[in-house]
Formats: structure tokens, C-alpha cells, sequence
């Protein structure tokens, strides 16, 4: 059977539960997030600035350029394109502060973008997946509402993110104890969350893998690279440019996973897509983070 015509199961509770682990991973993240933030992306907007046009442009654009070269089938494809038009992972942030880079900026960016990624995310879905030929059909037929989209997004993660960041605010010593594990918990439970799903598909995930495989690899690979380098070439400093590396190719793979459920029924090559990513960045970032590590940052 064709990948296109394969569709992963998982049950309304499975999917609810999901829908909270992003949740929650998202109050863990505004646990530590204040107005601030913002206002330092307004004070010093330049390294933020070029960090989301390679979150929101540059990315999206390099999943759309290797569908093409690899000439990917249309769910796999429009899977990839799914992936890179969700905002950055909160996992970037411990990636960044493990690789010496600047933190503050990767916190800042991932604030932002998780705002942005409101209208992004189904703008770029919608604008790349119709520009892909093979994908294009794919949207036709779903007929998918952006504004859907917006309220699904808005849902998921501005609300928890105003809670969050209200908590921040009024209760600050609450913050302050459920910071740390409700960021640790809430990564547990997404990767345990892809585990199960993926065991209850075991058989569907190992048919298919190997189409998904180099193409998350390699699109993976170009967002951490690709990131890195537009921001040297920009003259932003090495903790900067390590910061927007990580921003670009660390993606919020959750979030993917319920649009593919939400939207298009969970079809199974954008299903293998986002559940293999969700695991592959976490191993390739690690790596990434280790060996700058190792790598001494001029003062």
C-alpha cells in the first residue's frame, strides 16, 4: 500500500492527551518567560529579527526546495512542509544554554515565534504546500480553513502561554518550584506520547520509515546549518548565531502532530513525518549541543 494512502490510528483520548502535553509543555515554558522578553526583542530586535525570518522563511522554504529534489510522495512532502512551518521547540532552549550560545535570544525567539506561529504557521502550510505540486491537491481536497488552523494554534499554545506567564507574575515563588519539572515532565510525556503512538503503529512507522528518514534528516540538518550560517553571514556573534541554529531547526513536532490529526485525518506519510522528527531532533540537537560544547566561545 502507498504511503499516501496509509493513515495512523490514534484514539479521540489519545489525541486529547496529546493536545495537553502541548499544553503543558507550553505553561512550562511560560513558567519562565516574562513581558520582558518581549521587550528586549523590541530594544535589540536585529539578532531576533534574523533568527524568525529563518524560522518562518528560510526553514519553510528549504523543506519545500529538498521535497522537490527528492522528489518526496505528496503526504511526506506536505508532512515536511507541516513540520517546518511550526514554531520552534522549547527544547531549543536547553540546547542553546548547553551549547554556550545565548540563551536569552533563543528564549526570546521561541516567545515570539510561538505568538507568530498563530498566522504563520497556516500561512506557510497554506502558501508552500500549494506551491508544491505534488502536495498541492493534498490542501484542495481538505478544503482546510486557516482560520481553523488559528483558533486550533491559539488553543494550544497562547492560552497555556498566558497562563503561564501569569503565573510568572502573580505567584513567582509557584513559578519557581514548578519550573524545572513541569519543563522536564512535560518533554517526558511528548517523547513517551510518539513512543506509544508509534508502538500501536509499529508495523505502519517500520513499512515507511525509510521514506521519512533522510528526508527529516536532511531538512533537519539544513535548518540547524542553514540558521547558523545566515546568522554569521548577518555578523551576528558565535553564542548568536548558535542560538538562532537551534531555533530554526528545533520544531515543535507536537504541534505537528495534532494539525495532521486536527486537519487531515491522520495521514500517514505527514503522521511518519512529524512523529520521526519529534524523535530525530532531540538526537541530532544533543549532538550538535555537545560538540559546541567542546568549542570555545571568544568573550
Amino acid at each position: 500500500m502507498e504511503i499516501d494512502a496509509v493513515k495512523l490510528s490514534f484514539s479521540p483520548e489519545s489525541l486529547q492527551a496529546l493536545n495537553g502535553i502541548i499544553a503543558l509543555i507550553m505553561f512550562g515554558v511560560a513558567l519562565d518567560m516574562h513581558p520582558r522578553d518581549f521587550q528586549a526583542a523590541f530594544k535589540s530586535p536585529r539578532p531576533v529579527m534574523i533568527g524568525l525570518a529563518c524560522q518562518f522563511v528560510l526553514l519553510p522554504a528549504l523543506a519545500w526546495a529538498l521535497s522537490l529534489l527528492l522528489q518526496l510522495s505528496p503526504s511526506v512532502a506536505l508532512g515536511l512542509i507541516l513540520v517546518a512551518a511550526c514554531p520552534g521547540g522549547n527544547f531549543s532552549n536547553f540546547l542553546t544554554h548547553l551549547a554556550r550560545g545565548h540563551t536569552a535570544i533563543s528564549v526570546t525567539m521561541s516567545s515570539v515565534s510561538t505568538v507568530l506561529a498563530v498566522v504563520m504557521t497556516p500561512l506557510n502550510l497554506v502558501f508552500w504546500g500549494r506551491l508544491q505540486p505534488v502536495s498541492a491537491p493534498l490542501i484542495k481536497q481538505i478544503r482546510m480553513d486557516p482560520s481553523e488552523i488559528v483558533v486550533t494554534v491559539g488553543l494550544i499554545l497562547i492560552l497555556p502561554l498566558t497562563v503561564g506567564m501569569f503565573t510568572h507574575l502573580r505567584f513567582p515563588r509557584i513559578a519557581n518550584r514548578l519550573r524545572k519539572p513541569m519543563q522536564q515532565l512535560s518533554l517526558v510525556f511528548l517523547f513517551a506520547f510518539i513512543v506509544v503512538g508509534l508502538r500501536s503503529n509499529w508495523d505502519v512507522f517500520m513499512n515507511y520509515i525509510g521514506i521519512a528518514f533522510w528526508a527529516v534528516l536532511l531538512t533537519n540538518a539544513a535548518g540547524l546549518a542553514g540558521g547558523y550560517w545566515m546568522a554569521r553571514l548577518c555578523h551576528l556573534t558565535l553564542p548568536e548565531a548558535r542560538a538562532v541554529a537551534f531555533e530554526t531547526g528545533i520544531q515543535n513536532s507536537g504541534l505537528g502532530l495534532i494539525l495532521v490529526f486536527a486537519f487531515f485525518d491522520g495521514l500517514g506519510g505527514m503522521a511518519v513525518v512529524a512523529a520521526w522528527w519529534g524523535i530525530w531532533h532531540l538526537i541530532s540537537g544533543l549532538i550538535l549541543a555537545a560538540w559546541w560544547r567542546r568549542k570555545p566561545v571568544p568573550a
